[in-house]
């Protein structure tokens, strides 16, 4: 297995450790998808850019009334914080 295909497993895993701590299993509450960012993410939320593209972020994902995501919801809210972490400095 490549290390890309890893990491995506990973991905995967870490979705799962957390969407089946309550609820459905197939999507994170916005209170699950901030324990993941707390535990796997920790680096995203000290102050800075990245803190403020996450506070953002959880703040368009209430608004917009998306209390629960899927995990194409999940993986796009990752890659869109990531790339404003990494790119937009």
């Amino acid at each position: 297995m490549t290390k890309l295909e890893t990491e995506l497993l990973q991905i995967i895993e870490i979705f799962n450790k957390y969407a089946i701590t309550e609820g459905k299993k197939e999507t994170l509450t916005i209170e699950q998808l901030k324990k993941m960012m707390e535990k796997e993410l920790p680096g995203f939320l000290q102050a800075g850019k990245g803190k403020e593209d996450y506070d953002k972020l959880m703040k368009d994902l209430v608004e917009h009334g998306d209390s629960k995501l899927d995990f194409i919801k999940f993986v796009t809210f990752v890659a869109t914080l990531t790339y404003q972490n990494r790119f937009k400095k």
